[in-house]
């Protein structure tokens, strides 16, 4: 069997991480029992939401434990199979963690799903075609719900999940404003994946100069808004939303280090009766299919262009996570492992 090199959370971060919060460990991968499968793993999904699971804190799902393999998407090839629904050469996603090896035992091979990369790319699947892609369809579609016409905004707008809230948008006939931090990713959020307009919130100092900016190419204001990021550029939007507007709220990156990230007018809520939910993707399995097969078919068409950034080596992932933390990842962050 082979050598299985892995990383491990040895320490929490008192505030930002640091490489000194991981270990490279390397251990045999033990022999398959009846109904296990043994999967190569090809690609590793980076998430901002792995920073949150680190902490040992109240969350909406149990803290990353010490000592043990970093958790984490992947997608890759069984190499060796002992489930009859499975056979050596399927190309599967799961939840395989960092590391290059996974043996999933029979009770856990229902959380393997078979994936075909004829059409898509096998990365595609921990992107747009996976996890980041039904986190852009559940929050447009289920919470924001918009009419064709509507004007929408979405935060980290080049990054995974808001490349896919765009294409999706598109599609139901929503104009679309994106929020992006750099020239090239905003040329990027127009150009390629077809927003009709991209605000770079790193020329602006504060919320104000933003929310100019923004009601420049919102001049009617904002039904629909999607937010990543949480701080100055959550409080640059708010003034813009219409009445009876919706917010879908899927990360506050600007504060999973534990900084405060207050709400400026809290009150415009009450004033403009919006509604504001905060929603974790993997509870709504049902959304999952009729996701997943709109979002392939936007990919394999070449209505989604994805963009990727991607670090080779097991030994990279932690790097490579605080990057995407600070912003210096171009679209989806993956980790190659083969």
């Amino acid at each position: 069997m082979p050598l299985n090199r892995q990383i491990h959370l040895i320490s929490r971060p008192s505030a930002a991480p640091s490489l000194e919060n991981f270990s490279l460990v390397s251990t045999p991968t033990s022999a398959l029992a009846d109904g296990d499968v043994l999967v190569r793993h090809h690609f590793l999904s980076l998430d901002p939401y792995m920073r949150g699971r680190m902490n040992d804190a109240k969350n909406y799902a149990q803290p990353q434990a010490l000592n043990e393999t970093m958790i984490g998407g992947t997608v890759g090839e069984v190499l060796e199979s002992r489930n009859s629904g499975f056979v050596a050469g399927d190309k599967v996603v799961g939840m395989g963690g960092w590391q290059e090896y996974g043996l999933v035992p029979a009770a856990m091979t229902g959380m393997l799903r078979k994936v075909d990369d004829s059409r898509v790319p096998l990365s595609a699947y921990l992107g747009a075609v996976g996890m980041p892609g039904v986190t852009a369809y559940y929050g447009l579609v289920h919470i924001i719900a918009p009419k064709s016409g509507d004007t929408l905004v979405v935060s980290a707008a080049s990054g995974a999940v808001g490349s896919a809230f765009g294409a999706l948008a598109k599609a139901r006939g929503c104009r679309v404003v994106g929020v992006a931090g750099g020239a090239d990713k905003c040329a990027y959020v127009v150009n390629e994946l077809g927003f009709d307009a991209c605000v770079d919130y790193k020329q602006y100092p504060d919320a104000a100069s933003l929310t100019a900016a923004l009601q420049a190419v919102c001049p009617q204001g904002v039904e629909g808004y999607f937010e990543n990021v949480g701080g100055m550029v959550m409080n640059a939007v708010m003034p813009l939303m219409n009445a009876f507007g919706r917010v879908a709220v899927c990360g506050m990156i600007a504060g999973y280090n534990g900084a405060p990230i207050p709400l400026a007018l809290p009150q415009l809520i009450l004033r403009e009766r919006l509604r504001v939910q905060g929603f974790i993707v993997s509870e709504h399995p049902q959304v999952w299919p009729v996701a997943l097969a709109e979002l392939g078919g936007l990919v394999a068409s070449g209505a989604l262009r994805v963009r990727e950034t991607v670090a080779q080596g097991i030994e990279n992932a932690p790097q490579a996570f605080l990057g995407l933390l600070s912003g210096r990842n171009f679209g989806k962050q993956l980790v190659k492992l083969i």
